[in-house]
């Protein structure tokens, strides 16, 4: 094995192997620089190892302040005396919910067939909030569905009780 080594590294023959090793020295810089270019364009190492860190420092879940802030423009819309925005914000907030959903990997396609399958020990308002999802179902599906202020206030409350109960927001 020795003598295999010493013979590659031989002046001659590395000398006859420097139009190989250009290109490759080349080659291997752009794979380098695509893979921190990777690195630094998608959301996988701050979701490996930062998302870890800033749990550990901050003491709440990583995604809570977007979370938090999703919440918050969802209640601005209230404050407008507009029921597009009312409806928008009954929207938004059926929204979050198929995320939370989907992220805590709930069986089911729809956000229906996973409300389904929860009990009430997981989320104590269950019932309401599927009442709640049946409104913004007509919201969406009826163009004539009327929604007042109160009305959205209402059904914004259930979706809160939820976020909140599962420490959220």
């Amino acid at each position: 094995m020795f003598e295999i080594f010493s013979v590659i590294n031989l002046p001659e023959i590395q000398s006859s192997l420097l139009f190989i090793k250009i290109p490759m020295g080349i080659i291997a810089v752009l794979f380098a620089g695509f893979i921190i270019f990777g690195l630094i364009r998608t959301s996988w190492l701050l979701n490996a190892y930062f998302s870890d860190f800033a749990e550990f420092f901050t003491f709440r879940s990583f995604g809570i302040r977007r979370m938090t802030r999703a919440w918050q423009n969802i209640q601005v819309r209230l404050e407008t005396q507009n029921e597009d925005e009312y409806k928008l914000a009954v929207t938004e907030a059926d929204h979050l919910l198929s995320n939370v959903l989907r992220r805590m990997n709930i069986s089911g396609q729809e956000t229906e067939e996973k409300l389904n399958t929860l009990t009430p020990a997981i989320i104590t308002n269950l019932e309401d909030l599927k009442r709640a999802h049946i409104s913004r179902n007509n919201i969406v599906h009826d163009p004539d569905y009327r929604l007042s202020l109160d009305k959205a206030k209402s059904i914004l409350e259930v979706y809160e009780k939820t976020f909140q109960s599962l420490d959220l927001i």
